[in-house]
């Protein structure tokens, strides 16, 4: 989220307590209150709306429709946005703004089709085999593509820099939810599952639509070249593995639970852990706030750092260019433990909270008893993504793919074998994987810190590579005819 450091500057820039909190406030309304948004009104149109007057197996229907197009969503455009960012981000900085829109309308076309390969089946056994009607099934699978889109286009706002037209078009769409729910209920008398779920679609259409008028407002014209979007798919390889493998494993352990003999299926297709799920939704709000946290301390000093390393690898002087890479790892590490000391008394705090609040609200028994474990997992995991966004920094996408691949394998195995602990242990999966993850990172971090040099400096290559019959190594022969003939 590159770009807030500006901002956050000049609120930081005034060194007060108050200053403080407004500039924690703007970085995390930034990055977490599109998803609070959508979120307050579910609350709202379940509290309002007559949601707890529906039968048990309607509520459970709608509850897990909306489980499965937000996690599903997120898995079906992870293996693309990481590749089109940074296409995106490489033709901005060259000025070749005619390919932006080559570049959305490929990845455009891939979450679509792939949502379409993921999605028509499911809501074909939906109907077939749960036996449940065709337009709630409809409605599914569009409210499934429409958030594909919000998720998507929302990629090309963030590099854009538009942080707050994100919240305000998540508002307007979920107002306009929230009203079309309400007409259909209490004017049309429609159902009010129907008339929620309905409602919903159109809220999200409603955001992909004003998220894509401003894109397409921003670049107009399109180079249609679209075979080097294409080919940067084969170039940064490791970058779909990375995000594809980091969505999965914030979600792997679920799946594993949904196997076990807590699971509830709803209409034959739809299955879940409601204890679990609800334990990890919590855990992971106790520990959000840290991509606030890591936004803003990252823009703000480490980025300054990063930048005057580079320019004195352009221009400097030997001991320019040392001195500078020691400031920045410096200030690399101390981003580091400042993120861990200020996520650690806000997860405290929060934690605290939620034991205390969370039991009134009905969250108690199973889903309290999973949580801790949870929480403690998921604020290592948010310290992980910190680490991969630094190895971004250094082009590190090979040990990027090694922390995310060690972490999603330890959730999924250690998920496994806390199936048959005690329900306290739960959540172990989730500690132990992004233990051995921080780990993996940590390690790797220290690794280029030692070797940044010759990654800086003996990475490229004087000729062009190419395939074909290798020339000689013989670049010049004293003794041949036309060397004799010149010494004479």
């Amino acid at each position: 989220m590159a770009g807030i450091g500006v901002k956050l500057n000049k609120i930081y820039g005034k060194n007060t307590v108050f200053s403080s909190l407004v500039g924690f406030g703007y970085s995390a309304v930034i990055s977490v209150m599109p998803m609070f948004i959508v979120i307050i009104t579910l609350m709202l149109m379940q509290k309002l709306l007559g949601f707890d007057k529906v039968g048990y197996a309607s509520r459970e229907l709608f509850s897990c429709t909306i489980l499965y197009i937000c996690m599903f969503s997120l898995l079906a455009e992870a293996p693309f946005n990481a590749v089109l960012s940074r296409y995106m981000s490489d033709a901005i900085y060259q000025e070749k703004y005619g390919d932006i829109m080559s570049c959305y309308y490929v990845g455009l076309f891939g979450n679509i089709v792939l949502g379409c390969l993921m999605g028509i089946p499911f809501c074909i056994h939906e109907h077939l085999v749960g036996r449940v009607e065709l337009t709630f099934v409809f409605g599914t699978f569009v409210g499934f593509i429409a958030m594909i889109l919000v998720f998507y286009t929302m990629l090309y706002l963030s590099i854009c820099k538009d942080y707050k037209k994100i919240s305000l078009f998540f508002t307007v769409g979920m107002a306009v939810a929230f009203l079309v729910a309400y007409l259909l209920i209490n004017v049309f008398h429609k159902t009010v599952v129907y008339s929620m779920l309905a409602a919903l679609d159109v809220g999200f259409l409603v955001i992909a639509c004003l998220q894509m008028a401003v894109v397409r407002s921003y670049f107009r014209e399109n180079s249609g070249n679209y075979g080097e979007v294409l080919l940067y798919f084969k170039r940064y390889w490791q970058l779909v593995l990375i995000n594809t493998l980091y969505t999965l494993g914030l979600y792997i352990h679920n799946f594993v639970f949904w196997t076990t003999d807590y699971r509830m299926t709803v209409a034959d297709s739809f299955v879940c852990m409601q204890p679990y799920d609800m334990a990890t939704c919590i855990a992971m709000f106790t520990n959000i706030s840290s991509t606030a946290i890591i936004t803003s301390r990252m823009e703000m000093h480490f980025h300054e750092r990063y930048k005057a390393y580079s320019e004195a690898v352009i221009g400097g002087r030997r001991m320019d260019i040392d001195n500078a890479r020691t400031r920045m790892f410096s200030q690399m590490s101390q981003e580091l433990m400042n993120l861990v000391r200020i996520q650690f008394i806000i997860s405290v705090i929060v934690f605290l909270l939620c034991s205390i609040f969370l039991p009134q609200f009905g969250f108690g028994g199973m889903v309290m008893r999973i949580y801790p474990c949870l929480a403690a997992g998921y604020f290592i995991l948010f310290i992980v993504y910190a680490t991969i966004l630094f190895m971004y920094y250094f082009n590190d996408l090979q040990g990027a793919l090694y922390t995310t691949a060690t972490f999603t394998s330890v959730i999924l195995f250690g998920s496994i074998v806390a199936t048959g602990l005690p329900q306290i242990w739960f959540g172990i999966g989730v500690a132990a994987g992004a233990l051995a993850g921080w780990c993996v990172a940590y390690f790797r971090l220290r690794w280029i810190e030692k070797n940044l040099d010759v990654h800086v400096f003996c990475e490229g290559s004087i000729l062009k590579r190419g395939k074909g019959k290798q020339p000689s190594y013989c670049v010049f022969n004293r003794y041949t005819e036309a060397g004799m003939e010149q010494d004479q």
